[in-house]
């Protein structure tokens, strides 16, 4: 990482193995702050992976998931069981949530 009083460390050249073999220390500089920030961002997303599949064993919304298809919260089971109950305009909205996220997070991206 970049910690005082190391500075950039990369003992092992991992950071330069990944930059098309340049040595160009701003392009490394620059693909390690890239890679730390998506590291985090898929930390994140694993975390709240981890929420979504222990909070449903305890919580369920009330109501229905879809009127359309008369399908409630309390229907859908748990795990991995549920990505078959979900409707299709349900994966549309996740993924198009999961795209403005992504569109928006690429777009803040600063060079600190």
């Amino acid at each position: 990482g970049v910690t005082p009083p190391l500075g950039f460390w990369d003992p092992l050249g991992l950071a330069a193995a990944g930059a098309g073999k340049t040595q160009n220390p701003e392009v490394v500089v620059a693909q390690f702050k890239r890679r730390r920030a998506v590291e985090i961002q898929h930390g994140r997303v694993a975390m709240f992976a981890c929420i979504g599949y222990i909070v449903p064993e305890y919580f369920r919304w009330p109501g229905l998931l879809s009127k359309a298809e008369n399908l409630a919260f309390a229907d859908i089971p748990n795990g991995l069981k549920a990505y078959s109950y979900i409707p299709l305009i349900g994966w549309t909205q996740i993924l198009a949530f999961v795209g403005v996220i992504e569109v928006y997070n690429l777009a803040g991206v600063s060079d600190d």
